[in-house]
């Protein structure tokens, strides 16, 4: 049976992706911050780690018991994040600080720590960033940016790891309803992936979960997450103007009711 390690596995998405790779028949170690959330994951197939995955050394300590607890791991997917919207000339410094703290760096200490066992089960990292990734996205500068970091990455880790006979495959959603009416944090909106109500087409979880896990079995190198993020794709590449303003009429108009 091969294992997969999911960061911020424990809710949303990564709750959607932890039960539907159970269901393909597999093993999974949910990597997130300790809580009922990932108390709750535990099962027979399921192991919870504790785990911040901004601190390097915890991240680390946590890989490591997943080593010796599971041997291979076969995959591993970079779910765990936060978004923030507001314009940016509203955010503070500290909240752009926070949102990459997470959403990049905590992707890199866990590829760091697993990037060896990737290379020996000839696996597979599996970055879940978004359409804000690669196109602009109206109140989102610093999500944007982290995600357009969090691809860079593993564009270029792609071709690094390929000699090792690796695979590294970006998923990137649009709007999965995770966490729909749950308020916008008052820090700098730090808010929850899945908060947001000016969202456009909405995707249910589980639906962008098997999106996703399909795009992996066939090895895709890019997977957009469904109708909006598909559209989004190839508009921002044939006219980015065209993308823009329908970007902004979309999102903005919703954003100021």
């Amino acid at each position: 049976m091969k294992t997969a390690v999911i960061t911020g596995g424990a809710g949303g998405l990564g709750r959607a992706l932890t039960l539907l790779l159970v269901e393909r028949g597999w093993r999974v170690a949910v990597l997130d911050l300790p809580g009922p959330e990932l108390d709750a994951c535990a099962t027979d197939a399921v192991r919870p780690y504790a785990c911040d995955v901004t601190d390097p050394e915890a991240v680390a300590a946590a890989c490591a018991r997943m080593r010796q607890e599971h041997g291979s791991i076969d995959l591993v997917i970079y779910n765990a994040g936060i978004t923030q919207i507001g314009l940016f000339s509203e955010t503070p410094l500290a909240a752009h600080r926070r949102v990459i703290d997470i959403n990049y760096f905590g992707a890199v200490h866990v590829c760091a720590a697993l990037l060896g066992d990737i290379r020996a089960s000839h696996g597979v990292h599996l970055a879940i960033s978004s359409v804000a990734g690669f196109a602009p996205l109206h109140r989102r500068t610093t999500y944007s940016a982290s995600k357009h970091a969090l691809e860079g990455f593993f564009r270029t880790l792609r071709e690094e790891e390929r000699e090792h006979g690796v695979a590294v495959l970006i998923a990137a959603p649009s709007f999965v309803a995770t966490n729909i009416g749950r308020p916008e944090s008052r820090d700098g909106g730090i808010a929850r992936p899945g908060s947001a109500a000016d969202g456009v087409d909405y995707m249910e979880p589980a639906e962008a979960a098997r999106i996703i896990l399909d795009g992996v079995e066939k090895r895709r190198a890019f997977i957009p997450v469904g109708r909006v993020a598909r559209l989004a794709w190839l508009i921002n590449r044939l006219s980015p103007g065209l993308y823009a303003r329908l970007m902004m009429r979309n999102i903005r108009g919703k954003a100021q009711r």
